[in-house]
């Protein structure tokens, strides 16, 4: 494993020589929070498939695949087609919107201050989605060096917040390009066709599993149901992904970029689905699912290549978390403390990602703690903010209204039903529904210059 080791180190110092490089680069509000607002396509679509391409999607395709064969994607796939929608139908106007955060541009469509209660939930959601992914690479730490879970998760913990602090956007994105780019040769080039070489490929598959495998829809109707409705939906709306949309230099980078991002996640949960199929077939008994990843990783590949794909988990996680910290510092100084500059972001970046580590040292449940995160981020504010696009009759009352609803419903609910229950988002996003619908019709109309305003930015017309 030496030399598995030496790779692994070279990622990590290289990560942090990124971070930085890019605190040099960071001098401004615009630079530390959103790259300056100038990535063109090849940055871009890299970037953020880096940040939705995370523990889940890498670990957790794997394991679905193991679990179920093709049919393993769908998790995966619900990402990419979030990220194709939101690419199609909403990038251009957010890109022109000019705003920071998602809470923001609620406040510049409704009128009024919406953030407290917007950065909240946002706040809340970027918060666990953090979490989880220390939790995550916390495990590639244990199965390398053999450390226990505190130390994985200080020692993987320290490397993201002092690379996402000292150069916030700019880092992030350099470290994300890095990432992208082990995280396709790893799993794409390296670990895919090893996989399907070693069980004699697509033939040996059918040959030696069942029927049941093949079948796109064995993993289940209702999962694929809370899939769509969390991960499409989430996307859509969630800070850490819009802050990636800001960095766009022009609308239409941000809809060619993520369109490409997109496509590339549909070939990524393939390969997972894949990789994961041949591991049932290599190694059939293992004790749990999570473990396929790291099985087929030692028991397959050499030297150095194994430290490339470890590297390439450990990519996956890193971005998401990185992705997910500098959300959550955006949100609590732009929209719940109201305090800018570089310095205080860095200062809250900090902060916030000691409090990341804290929790991920007493969560043990990756899971719950993810599906906690989008049940809120979805049932809260997914139909005040699509609503705000979509619907002109909307209004402040009603949307505020509507992401309490919503959010209050969500938690009542996985109290009721339990945290993995599927009822918690259904019952929340309908909550959430009525009460917009219904306050908006009884309260009176936004202001014309409000919606004046809101539409003359959408066009791109400056502040």
């Amino acid at each position: 494993m030496a030399l598995d080791y030496v790779v692994i180190a070279a990622y990590v110092l290289g990560m942090v020589g990124v971070g930085w490089w890019g605190a040099r680069r960071a001098t401004t509000r615009s630079d530390y929070l959103v790259a300056g607002r100038r990535l063109g396509w090849a940055m871009y679509s890299g970037t953020m498939s880096a940040v939705v391409l995370g523990g889940a999607s890498t670990i957790g395709g794997i394991a679905l695949g193991y679990q179920f064969g093709i049919s393993g994607a769908w998790l995966v796939f619900t990402i990419g087609l979030g990220i194709l929608a939101l690419s199609a139908f909403f990038a251009r106007r957010i890109v022109r919107l000019r705003v920071y955060t998602v809470p923001e541009m609620l406040d510049l469509r409704y009128g009024g201050s919406t953030s407290i209660v917007s950065g909240v939930v946002m706040w809340g959601y970027t918060l666990m989605l953090s979490v989880t992914s220390t939790i995550a690479y916390a495990t590639v730490f244990e199965v390398l060096f053999g450390l226990p879970k505190v130390g994985g998760v200080v020692i993987g913990g320290v490397i993201v917040v002092l690379y996402s602090a000292l150069g916030g956007m700019w880092s992030i994105t350099m470290t994300d390009i890095v990432q992208f780019v082990v995280k396709t040769v790893g799993i794409l080039l390296i670990l895919l066709p090893t996989a399907l070489i070693a069980v004699g490929g697509f033939g040996g598959l059918h040959a030696r599993l069942p029927a049941s495998f093949f079948d796109v829809g064995s993993i289940g109707t209702g999962r694929i149901v809370t899939y769509l409705l969390i991960y499409v939906f989430g996307l859509l709306i969630g800070q850490d992904i819009w802050q990636r949309v800001f960095t766009a230099r022009t609308p239409r980078v941000a809809t060619a970029g993520g369109l490409t991002s997109g496509l590339y996640c549909v070939v990524y949960a393939i390969a997972g689905a894949l990789i994961g199929s041949a591991a049932k077939v290599l190694y059939p008994n293992l004790p749990k699912p999570d473990a396929a990843f790291a099985t087929i990783v030692t028991g397959l590949l050499p030297a150095g290549l194994r430290g490339l794909v470890l590297a390439a988990a450990l990519a996956a996680m890193m971005s998401t978390a990185s992705g997910a910290l500098i959300a959550c510092s955006t949100v609590a100084q732009n929209d719940i403390l109201r305090r800018g500059g570089v310095g205080a972001n860095r200062i809250a970046t900090l902060a916030l990602g000691v409090v990341v580590i804290l929790i991920a040292i007493i969560v043990d449940d990756v899971v719950a703690a993810l599906t906690v995160a989008y049940n809120l981020l979805v049932g809260g504010l997914l139909v005040a903010i699509i609503g705000g696009l979509l619907w002109k009759r909307g209004t402040r009352v009603g949307a505020m209204a509507s992401m309490i609803a919503g959010a209050a419903t969500v938690i009542a609910c996985m109290l009721t039903f339990g945290l993995l229950a599927d009822e918690p988002i259904y019952y929340g996003l309908l909550a959430s529904l009525v009460v917009y619908v219904a306050v908006s019709l009884a309260t009176p109309r936004t202001a014309a210059s409000v919606l004046t305003t809101w539409e003359q930015r959408l066009a791109g017309v400056p502040a």
